[in-house]
C-alpha cells in the first residue's frame, strides 16, 4: 500500500491556493513586531509596490537576520551623530560627572546615559 501526501499552499491574503513553485513567504517588522505571510506573486508584487514608497525614504539599519527580523532602532545611532552632538555629549557629561576627553570615543553608556537625560 502507497501512501501519496499532497501539500498545498493558500495565499493568507485572500485565500486562493498558490501554485508549487510560486508561493512568496514574506517576512518583514515593523514597530518591533516581526511578521511572517505567505503570499501568491501577485499579492507578493502588491506589497512591494505598497512598501517601495516608504523603502524609498526610509533610512536602512543593516541586513535583517536570517529568521528575517530586524533589530529595533535605537534612539539615534552613533553613527548619524553629527560632531556638534558628539561636543554636546562631552560637555553634559563633563558636568554630569562623568570623564570624557575632548577628542576620540565617547564610551556607549555615556552616550545611552545623554539620551536618557533627553
Amino acid at each position: 500500500m502507497a501512501e501519496r501526501f499532497i501539500r498545498t499552499f493558500t495565499d493568507d491574503l485572500d485565500g486562493k491556493p498558490i501554485d508549487p513553485g510560486f508561493e512568496h513567504r514574506v517576512t518583514f517588522s515593523y514597530q518591533g513586531a516581526d511578521y511572517q505571510i505567505d503570499l501568491r506573486p501577485k499579492n507578493a508584487d502588491k506589497l512591494d509596490a505598497a512598501f517601495a514608497p516608504f523603502i524609498q525614504s526610509a533610512q536602512k539599519l543593516g541586513n535583517a537576520k536570517k529568521s528575517g527580523a530586524t533589530q529595533a532602532p535605537t534612539k539615534t545611532s552613533v553613527a548619524s551623530r553629527s560632531p556638534e552632538q558628539f561636543q554636546a555629549i562631552r560637555d553634559w557629561a563633563n558636568s554630569n560627572g562623568y570623564e570624557v576627553s575632548s577628542r576620540g570615543r565617547i564610551k556607549r553608556e555615556i552616550i545611552e546615559a545623554f539620551d536618557t537625560a533627553h
